[in-house]
């Protein structure tokens, strides 16, 4: 191991409690041992079990699986309810420590405004009578309760009722039964879930979300209450001595409901400030919280707790590290950690550890290869969310997230079998074939490496003289380092395999002359062509990235599509001036794509006056100029050097799908690099 990393592989305490190392599997949503969004009610998740028990045998240190409500989202059942749950945790517990890891449960009060309510609820919400029927089933209005009447982050339609008194009391009962189960299973100590990226017990200590004037609500001790109420409750019932670990976001980073602050922007904070969590962080620790789990934000600035590509590495260590110094319980910091920065923040007494989370969906062994210094065989995670959280909202939509997605999240876009080993494994062909694979994008390299982990001969042709296809452009944008070590990624993975035969600078056209007993089509797509005056001037956004044509200073993009908004920004830190013209009514309109990554650009534009034009219809393009058209038939022409196209793309398959053909990516639909890799899957586990 590189002697750089060595401060991670120290052991620290959480309490009495020893952890061998400084890396912290932090929590993720769908990652609950007390699955509750899977199956109706709590159960104990033998899938998640299953995953964290390869995290803890590649050498984690401290594992924290993703909440779990103190309540079910389903059924309406409190944890401690459910004894078969626990006897189940204390076995598993047991193969935990085999291992030499430790374990913290994290337990939820709930998540208040911040409930990404799927758009069906909101109706649901919003019909009492409805409402009140399905209750035994789901209550709706206990998932969003808040500390106040609040507006739902989600939807504009929908307003949060405020929690009683008793309701906050039940809570408190609850989290104190349910820790004390959890450490009669042989847990180590649980987490609570949080006052940390605006959830419910966050919004209480915020003044722009608590408008209570009982003794929750007003004061500073009395807005951080809940939170020290129910430290208290579990100290009393399960000791001094049991950890009791806190989810803390350092400052809020919030201008405004549903609006956040982007890095370097100048703003007032209307959350948690600095200097209040500078007290906050004293003063929880003196009500008997063990450690500070840390990164910053809440759902108004979700950037910056699930910091997309866009989002700078290491982005809330500064802020973590200030905090340490008024606390003397350990402080963990987590937000695109890289592994040698969080080595040198540990080595310094910056931070105590290093807290990491999708990394470890993106590759279950990460900590192993570095411990080897096999860092070049890590696939990196690239923050796209696609897969692990993606629940998208947009304007006049709440939570466009399929119901598919919302009761299987934490999986991975780049690795299908995390948390769906049942349905995604490899398992050896019963017939060797030959598999011919047209396209050396990234959907092709994946098929041809399933295919050969499953003992058959593959041959991939690619037209082009490297690896990669589309995704090249895709990673050019100079934020989009982790894409590129994707790349470089595959191109190393794929040639570990003796049976899979690479052809560079081959373009099949016609698939009947390839002597192979199945055929993988993943051509790609080509760029749509739009059909209007002067369309031949503009520059097509895969040119531009590639670095093919050059444009001016004043750039008009149009297409507000994620495509059109990550060159935009590119462009304005390239120091140009983009404007985006857009014909739907928000930028990013797509059931796919997490607000996280989506708010972050749309928040970016907005600090930055970057023009947006939505609701606009292009019908020129000129030498100097673009003609826009609004949804009132108002003209406004745009000055502008060059004008980039990123109108979407369309299928272009090489031969259609049928017999011995199967096509896949999007050759097939146009998609994501999730549905390019799983589709991949799909085809080569049946081949």
């Amino acid at each position: 191991m590189d002697k750089k990393y060595e401060a991670l592989f120290t052991p620290w305490k959480i309490g009495n409690v020893e952890i061998k190392n400084r890396i912290v599997l932090c929590p993720m949503g769908g990652t609950s041992l007390f699955g509750w969004m899977e199956h109706t009610g709590n159960h104990f998740d033998k899938e998640a079990a299953k995953f964290f028990i390869e995290k803890a045998n590649n050498n984690v240190g401290l594992i924290i699986p993703g909440i779990a409500p103190i309540k079910s989202t389903y059924m309406n059942q409190w944890l401690y309810e459910n004894k078969k749950m626990f006897a189940e945790l204390k076995i598993f517990m047991e193969e935990i420590h085999k291992t030499g890891a430790k374990l913290f449960v994290q337990i939820t009060a709930g998540m208040g405004r911040s409930f990404a309510i799927p758009t069906p609820l909101v109706m649901l919400h919003n019909m009492p009578v409805v409402r009140d029927l399905i209750k035994p089933i789901i209550d709706v209005r206990a998932q969003s309760m808040s500390p106040s009447e609040l507006p739902s982050r989600w939807s504009d339609k929908m307003t949060c009722r405020a929690i009683t008194v008793k309701e906050i009391e039940q809570i408190v009962d609850a989290f104190a039964k349910t820790a004390k189960m959890c450490k009669e299973a042989g847990v180590d100590g649980v987490e609570v879930h949080a006052v940390h990226e605006g959830y419910l017990l966050d919004q209480f200590t915020l003044e722009y979300t608590n408008k209570r004037t009982d003794k929750y609500g007003g004061s500073f001790e009395n807005r951080y209450r809940f939170a020290t109420d129910i430290v208290k409750a579990i100290k009393a019932s399960c000791g001094n001595d049991y950890p009791v670990s806190l989810r803390y976001s350092v400052e809020s980073k919030v201008k405004d409901f549903c609006v956040g602050a982007v890095p370097g922007e100048e703003y007032t904070e209307i959350g948690r400030s600095m200097a209040e969590s500078e007290k906050a962080a004293k003063y929880l620790q003196d009500s008997g919280y063990d450690m500070l789990n840390c990164d910053n934000g809440t759902y108004d600035s979700w950037y910056w707790a699930h910091p997309p590509m866009y989002m700078p590495q290491n982005c809330n260590l500064d802020d973590v590290a200030h905090i340490k110094k008024f606390v003397d319980i350990p402080v963990v910091c987590a937000g695109r950690m890289e592994p040698d920065v969080g080595a040198e923040a540990v080595k310094n007494g910056k931070i105590d550890a290093v807290g990491v989370a999708r990394q470890f969906l993106a590759d279950a062994q990460w900590v192993t290869k570095l411990i080897e210094d096999r860092m070049e065989d890590i696939r990196p995670c690239i923050c796209c969310h696609n897969a692990c959280f993606n629940m998208a909202h947009y304007k006049g939509v709440a939570n466009a997230q399929s119901i598919y997605d919302a009761s299987h999240i934490a999986r991975c876009a780049l690795d299908p079998t995390v948390m769906q080993s049942e349905k995604y494994s490899i398992k050896p062909a019963k017939k060797i074939k030959k598999i011919a694979v047209i396209g050396g994008g990234i959907g092709g390299m994946e098929a041809a490496i399933v295919c050969a982990k499953r003992g058959h001969n593959v041959e991939l042709y690619e037209k082009d003289n490297k690896l990669g296809g589309v995704f090249i452009a895709a990673a050019a944008p100079s934020y989009k380092e982790k894409d590129k070590s994707l790349i470089l990624w595959y191109n190393r993975e794929i040639t570990k395999y003796p049976n899979i035969k690479i052809n560079l600078n081959t373009e099949i056209t016609d698939v009947k002359t390839l002597n192979a007993d199945e055929i993988i089509v993943a051509t790609g797509a080509t760029a749509n062509k739009l059909p209007i005056k002067g369309n031949e001037k503009g520059v097509e956004a895969i040119d531009f990235l590639l670095g093919n044509k050059q444009v001016g200073n004043n750039v008009v993009i149009i297409g507000g599509g994620l495509t059109g908004c990550e060159i935009a920004y590119e462009l304005y830190l390239q120091g140009k001036k983009p404007t985006i013209v857009e014909m739907k009514n928000d930028l990013i309109v797509s059931d796919k794509i997490c607000l996280a990554n989506t708010s972050f650009l749309r928040d970016f534009f907005n600090a930055n006056k970057v023009p947006v034009f939505l609701e606009s219809k292009t019908t020129e393009i000129k030498d100097d100029s673009v003609t826009v058209i609004d949804k009132n038939g108002v003209e406004t022409v745009i000055n502008a050097d060059s004008v980039i196209l990123s109108v979407g793309y369309k299928p272009a398959p090489i031969a259609k799908k049928g017999g011995k053909i199967h096509v896949i990516g999007d050759a097939s639909k146009v998609g994501s690099l999730r549905t390019v890799i799983w589709q991949a899957w799909d085809v080569a586990m049946k081949l």
